[in-house]
């Protein structure tokens, strides 16, 4: 499978991140999202049949991914546990945490739809982590 990325900037991993930067800002300060949520990475691809996204949602429950389609949004949100080596409650199991970068909790994101998509037959399928969405063009 080839793969090509459409118009990435000297600078764009960068940019990206300034970006993720600034939207982990903002929740503090705006009620775009619920408060203490976190929002899942995203990429967007788009073949001759229409758009694919794929969330990075490693550890989540597919039973706490809820997906809507409404007013021109893809709205996801859901549920991941703290991740713990037996799969328990940190305080049960007596570990100690030095380090936690993996986000858990409540979580948020919300993807613009073009408007060439058809909603009625929008597919989703969660494949070791991943939620693949297929958006098909009318």
């Amino acid at each position: 499978m080839s793969l090509a990325v459409a118009g990435e900037q000297q600078f764009g991993n960068v940019v990206r991140q300034m970006g993720k930067m600034m939207d982990q800002l903002q929740k503090g300060y705006f009620n775009f999202y619920p408060a203490e949520t976190w929002t899942p990475a995203v990429n967007l691809y788009e073949n001759d049949i229409g758009y694919i996204v794929c969330v990075d949602l490693s550890g989540v429950d597919k039973e706490k991914i809820d997906l809507v389609v409404a007013d021109g949004q893809l709205k996801l949100r859901g549920q991941r546990t703290v991740p713990t080596p037996d799969g328990g409650e940190p305080r049960a199991t007596g570990l100690r945490v030095h380090l936690m970068e993996i986000d858990y909790g409540p979580f948020c994101r919300e993807v613009g739809l073009p408007a060439d998509v058809d909603h009625e037959n929008i597919r989703a399928t969660y494949v070791n982590g991943m939620l693949w969405i297929e958006l098909p063009r009318k």
